[in-house]
């Protein structure tokens, strides 16, 4: 599934085309993605005007002048595209070829945009496992989708008191508890694998060792922070990881698995500057898990 970086990578590469673009018609092809699409999804969204696009955790957030949310989630195998006249947004290098069946089209936004031209935004999902919906802004924050989600990892609120705060006294492994949804909103499995090989600290560590006895901060605690908000922005500026599925809104792929130091390494040497290790794997929770042994203690 797409993580942060990849859903910001997307949301970044939508705005110029989406944001203040007037919906002049939404083609809706077939009844259900994960879900149905709300009654008179299409009804709902034609004549109006996308006023702003906005990211949390791993959903996509398209305000519109109704006052509606579009709420929208990749899933799987979901991507955008953005097809203006007779061409396609395409700069950049493909590290494989994308998908462009038609027959996997499920929704296109024909849009006049704040720029003049006339433009379509095309979403494509092989596997029909992302959804779109329509929430009341007003409601949004309260909705089952949003109410129980944490603090963002790259907002100002992520610090090591933050993640004492969060997790002082709880003895569930380090990974499991920085994958918890109700404590930090959108990290997943491959950037909480590397940051914690960047800090140092084993993903099977109990997570109240962030936390001294008196509820301040531990020595790695600020660290941690530090290099979970550096490599999201990292992978960000690299276009995301692009495994398996994910592509950017052009069509190309991420680069930032080029740089992983512990992910999908097993048996390979420890990049630490002068560690002897090997990276390893292990299952936490269903997940693969890589990380070094000999450094991450």
């Amino acid at each position: 599934m797409p993580e942060l970086p990849e859903v910001e990578t997307v949301k970044r590469g939508l705005a110029p085309t989406f944001e203040r673009a007037l919906i002049a018609r939404v083609e809706q092809n077939r009844p259900d993605l994960r879900f149905a699409f709300p009654s008179g999804f299409s009804d709902r969204l034609t004549g109006c005007r996308v006023t702003a696009l906005s990211r949390r955790s791993k959903y996509l957030l398209a305000d519109i002048d109704s006052g509606d949310v579009l709420v929208m989630h990749l899933g799987m195998s979901g991507s955008f595209r953005i097809e203006a006249g007779l061409e396609e947004d395409l700069p950049g290098r493909f590290a494989h070829p994308r998908g462009k069946n038609p027959k996997h089209d499920h929704v296109v936004f024909h849009l006049e945009t704040a720029a003049g031209p006339a433009a379509r935004i095309v979403y494509n999902d092989p596997r029909r496992f992302g959804f779109m919906d329509l929430v009341s802004r007003q409601q949004l924050a309260v909705h089952p989708y949003f109410k129980d989600l944490g603090l963002e990892p790259l907002g100002n609120e992520l610090s090591g008191a933050t993640l004492a705060r969060l997790f002082a006294g709880r003895k569930m492994p380090l990974k499991a508890a920085l994958l918890n949804q109700k404590f930090i909103a959108g990290l997943g499995n491959i950037y909480v694998c590397e940051a914690l090989w960047r800090t140092g600290l084993g993903p099977q560590l109990p997570a109240g060792m962030l936390a001294t006895k008196s509820g301040r901060p531990a020595k790695k605690a600020d660290l941690l922070a530090t290099n979970i908000r550096a490599i999201l922005e990292e992978a960000i500026k690299a276009g995301g990881s692009s495994l398996k599925d994910h592509t950017q809104t052009d069509g190309t792929l991420g680069y930032f698995q080029h740089s992983f130091a512990v992910y999908d390494r097993e048996g390979e040497a420890c990049r630490t500057p002068g560690c002897p290790g090997t990276v390893a794997r292990m299952v936490q929770s269903g997940r693969s898990t890589f990380y070094c042994p000999s450094c991450q203690a």
